[in-house]
């Protein structure tokens, strides 16, 4: 079967208790923000077994499973993934969670945990700075690893794919 796209709001119109939502961000992602209700199996995860066996743990109606993430693209992964590995409508939630903020539809929101957007900026701040520091200080050739960084960036804005997320998504910080 293929995919199709719904928007937040159709989402909230075709709810029900055992409609099947299936949330492929990361743990910590899903800690400071999640849809109540939704299943949670982070991307790097997913298979088609795991996912019929929550479905099957939940109870919930698995005729159709909705596929949520931060902004669109890994849900579009997971229908991509799973495509023809189960017997279900893959539906992605347009906008991912962000629009789903965005159109007031009510969230849990945790504390204390730290979106995966925000540990990617740290984590290329600090090593742009320790390239910068380090290439004063000690040998010029750390400004290097500045502009690894930077190129890094680059290549995940142009393919919409950072490398450095999905490394820090395996981090056990992140489980």
């Amino acid at each position: 079967m293929s995919h199709k796209s719904i928007s937040p709001l159709e989402l909230t119109a075709a709810n029900s208790t055992d409609m099947c939502v299936l949330d492929v961000r990361t743990a910590a992602e899903v800690k400071a923000l999640n849809l109540p209700g939704s299943l949670h199996i982070p991307l790097h995860e997913l298979t088609p077994e795991r996912l019929q066996n929550e479905i099957a743990q939940s109870g919930k109606n698995g005729r159709s499973v909705y596929l949520l993430c931060q902004g669109g693209k890994r849900a579009q992964m997971a229908a991509e993934q799973l495509q023809g590995k189960i017997d279900a409508e893959l539906i992605v939630i347009d906008g991912g969670i962000n629009a789903v903020k965005a159109a007031n539809i009510p969230l849990n929101e945790g504390k204390g945990a730290m979106s995966l957007e925000r540990q990617v900026r740290i984590a290329a701040g600090t090593l742009v700075l320790t390239g910068v520091i380090l290439g004063f200080q000690i040998s010029t050739n750390f400004f290097l690893l500045s502009g690894f960084v930077g190129a890094g960036l680059m290549f995940a804005g142009i393919t919409d794919t950072c490398m450095m997320g999905m490394l820090l998504a395996r981090m056990p910080w992140n489980r």
